[in-house]
């Protein structure tokens, strides 16, 4: 039996501008986009069929069926070796969930990637496609592909401007644990055709990257605190800790991070918010 082993972790939206809104009812993002060392596991081995187990602390609230992103990049892959003429056998997927569902961290986008990237090395297939199958499953997937490194995601995610020599940052992560409609934010928005952001500093340091983004936006954290006011309870809470450089939330919501001089402020305030806020998901990454 063969057992290839991925990790999918959080994507955080440092900035998120809507730029306008195409016809077909996409928006366009010019969105800078870094990857924590926080997120989900999966673990795929040979098997008769092809099947999907979930676990961990937000196991429960996994979609099952062909709604599920994973298995949809399962099938996508299976029917892309069998195209090049490659036999594959089925395949068991397990995912250990530990990013919340609907929390604006990409999550679902990132096991997906993950997935198709465990299944070109489980099978041993190097597939020319994958780009293009990861577009496919949805917009967020092929930044996802290469979570090792800062990108610059333009368009409706397809435009794709890798960042070299990004600082390392000192993220501290939260979630009310309130699930937020990324359709139901964008419907509160009151304008679609903001500025873009300006040109990403070249090689900052962690104080030049944090005060560049200090002048930028996300255009979705206003219309999501409207709909669910947690949100900006977070935000003060985050904006309140000693340390803390820069707060703003994360995609579509609900979840919010904050930048920190350093570890130790980190962890001080991780472990302030566990304290006064129990019911909250709070990750150091």
């Amino acid at each position: 039996m063969t057992k290839v082993e991925a990790f999918a972790p959080a994507k955080i939206n440092l900035a998120l501008h809507v730029t306008g809104r195409r016809s077909d009812g996409y928006h366009l993002l010019d969105s800078l986009v870094c990857f924590a060392n926080v997120g989900d596991h999966l673990t795929l081995t040979d098997a008769p069929g092809m099947s999907l187990g979930a676990s961990g602390p937000f196991g429960a609230s996994v979609p099952p069926g062909p709604s599920n992103l994973v298995l949809r990049a399962a099938e996508l892959m299976e029917a892309e070796a069998e195209r090049l003429g490659v036999a594959v056998g089925g395949v068991s997927i397990q995912l250990e969930k530990h990013l919340p569902i609907s929390s604006g961290l990409g999550g679902g986008s990132a096991d997906a990637a993950a997935a198709l990237r465990a299944l070109s090395d489980l099978w041993g297939v190097a597939v020319p496609g994958v780009h293009r199958l990861a577009k496919e499953l949805g917009a967020d997937v092929p930044v996802c592909l290469d979570p090792g490194a800062s990108w610059r995601m333009r368009g409706i995610g397809e435009e794709l401007t890798r960042l070299e020599r990004m600082p390392q940052l000192n993220l501290l992560l939260v979630n009310p644990r309130v699930p937020v409609s990324t359709a139901a934010v964008f419907g509160r928005m009151e304008q679609r055709d903001n500025a873009p952001m300006p040109e990403p500093p070249e090689a900052p340091s962690r104080r030049e990257l944090v005060e560049w983004l200090a002048w930028q936006r996300n255009d979705l954290e206003a219309p999501a605190c409207s709909l669910a006011p947690e949100i900006g309870e977070v935000l003060g809470e985050l904006r309140a800790q000693e340390g803390a450089m820069l707060a703003r939330m994360s995609g579509s919501g609900a979840s919010c991070f904050a930048i920190f001089e350093d570890n130790e402020a980190r962890d001080r305030a991780a472990g302030v918010l566990r304290e006064d806020w129990p019911e909250w998901w709070v990750a150091e990454g």
